[in-house]
Parts: C-alpha cells; structure tokens; sequence
C-alpha cells in the first residue's frame, strides 16, 4: 500500500485522478491524501473509498512539510489560468519551491508534477513562464520527477467546452479572440490514466509526456462544436488582437474568473499541439479519446437551466 499525496485533488483535474486511483485498487489499497482549505467544498470526492480529506493550506511551508511526512508519491496538480504575476508566481513557482523543501526533509523522492503544453522560460504569456519556471525548479532538486503537459483538459466537468456551450444559450453572437488559436485538446480521464501510469513506470522517471488529443482545432472550430453539440450554435465573429485584448480587459474587471484574459490571449499565440519534441500518451500505454466521441453526448444532454451553471460559478466563485 502506499500513501499518495494529491496536491490540487479537489480540483477538476484532481477529481478524476481520485476517482481513476481509487477505480484501480478496487476501492482498497493505496491511501490518497487530498489537501483542501474549504474541505466543505469537496464533498465530490469525500465519498470515495480510501480518499482522506484534509483542511490544509499548502501554500503554508509547516503544513505542507507535515503533510509529506509518511508519504510515497506526490502528484502536483496545482495551477491557475488567470491572474497578475505575483499570482502566478506564488502557485507556479514558490509553491513547486516549498514543495522540494519539504520532499528533500521528509524523503519522498517520487514526483508527478502537472505542467502545460507550451510551457517555456520565453514563452508570451505569464502563465506559461511560470509553468516552465516551476518545472525548471523541480527538476533540478534530484526528485524522481515525471512532468505531464496536456494541452487544454475536456471532460464532464470542464469550464472550457460546457462555458461555450452555456455562453450560446444567452447570446446572438459569439465575439471571439484568438478565433484562429490551435489546440489540440485531451480528455481529463486520460489525463489522470497518465499520471496513474506514470506513477507505476519507473521508466517515466526523468521523462516529459506530452498529453494531446488525436486532432487539432481552432478556438472558433471548438467553440462551433460546443454551440452546435448543445442544440444553439451561434454565429461566431472573430475578433483582431486589439479588440481581443480589449474584450479580454473589460472581463477582468467583472465578477468571478473571467473567460478569457489578456494574458490567455498571450497564451494562445502559440500552438497548443504536440511537437514531437516529447512522447506522448502513447508512451504510457494510452490511446487518447477524441472530443467528439466525448463530449457530443455530453454536451447534447445538457437542457434547460443546468445549461447555465458555469455562468453561476463563474459570477459567484464562492
């Protein structure tokens, strides 16, 4: 058996990593250990067999340091979208920073660390320089590290595709910037397969995944999807950079998590595909779902007033 620390294990990504390690120990087995400040807000996972709910702020060096000891395995899954530098900062860098502080005190060598396709000390966005940057930290601390780097994540429980979706249900048109950005997106459930199978194959040790779907998009083909899948696709207009940037400024300053900010914007100048630089799924014994065969049925299930949800959480975060 082994204790396995989830940092970010309530989030969307975090869920089904629960769900996947609890699936494949049969509800028995290893211990997953899931940090969360509003615990309260978790009960998603709080159910699951062999799940230990524990109110903790990792950010906190002590807390966090208390939380290794004991520990086999730790899967990093912790990151924000959006944000001012000192944000990104704080969960992208100094977070991966206390975490090697904490590893090289208790011993915990194993790592699989969550990271972003793109990631890169001269990439254009803030967020991808601070994922290369909290990369760029672990790997040098000697850790028996894994990093993953999806493309964008899809699945039941997205902001991305299910927010497009709920968007085209209440507008007439659908403005739209970086209408020409490419993606190429995988499904979260094989997403957390990797890093389930990353975590057993000690061949992944030292290694970068590339994690992608098997086709690449446009922002405005998956946004057509989205509305088209949902019964309301809208005409979609895209938008040049600087009325892009501009739509992009107003909806950092309205309520909640914008959907989309100027520095997603940076973000998406460039291709979020797979190079070939790094393997891929494929490398761990995982053929990638595709959106479609996903997120069709999905999407054409949602009906009525749940089709709004996203907006609500978007609007009131707490």
């Amino acid at each position: 058996m082994s204790n396995i620390l989830i940092l970010g294990g309530s989030g969307f990504v975090g869920r089904s990593v629960c769900e996947k390690l609890v699936e494949r120990s049969g509800g028995a087995g290893d211990r997953l250990i899931v940090p969360s400040r509003r615990p309260q807000r978790a009960q998603h996972i709080r159910t699951l067999p062999t799940i230990e709910l524990v109110q903790s702020d990792v950010h906190d060096d002590v807390e966090l340091m208390r939380l290794l000891v004991g520990c086999d395995v730790v899967i990093s899954l912790i990151a924000i979208l959006q944000g001012s530098e000192a944000d990104f900062q704080r969960v992208h860098v100094d977070l991966p920073r206390k975490l090697v502080a904490a590893c090289q005190a208790s011993g915990v060598k194993r790592v699989v660390h969550v990271s972003a396709l793109g990631a890169a000390p001269d990439a254009p966005s803030k967020y991808l320089r601070s994922k290369a940057a909290g990369e760029a930290v672990l790997r040098a601390a000697g850790l028996d590290l894994t990093v993953l780097r999806p493309s964008v994540i899809f699945g039941e429980h997205d902001r991305f595709l299910n927010l497009f979706a709920s968007l085209q249900a209440v507008v007439p048109v659908m403005p739209l910037a970086g209408a020409s950005a490419r993606f190429q997106p995988v499904w979260v459930e094989d997403v957390a397969a990797a890093i389930g199978a990353a975590m057993d194959d000690r061949s992944s040790i030292g290694q970068t995944v590339d994690c992608g779907g098997p086709a690449v998009y446009t922002l405005e083909a998956l946004v057509r999807f989205a509305g088209r899948c949902a019964g309301h696709e809208r005409p979609v207009i895209p938008l040049p950079e600087t009325l892009g940037r501009l739509q992009a400024m107003v909806m950092e300053w309205l309520p909640g998590e914008p959907l989309m900010s100027r520095d997603n914007i940076d973000s998406m100048r460039v291709p979020n595909v797979l190079t070939g630089d790094f393997p891929g799924l494929e490398a761990l014994g995982i053929q990638p779902a595709s959106v479609e065969s996903v997120m069709t049925p999905l999407l054409q299930g949602r009906s009525g007033i749940a089709r709004l949800d996203p907006l609500r959480a978007s609007a009131h975060p707490g």
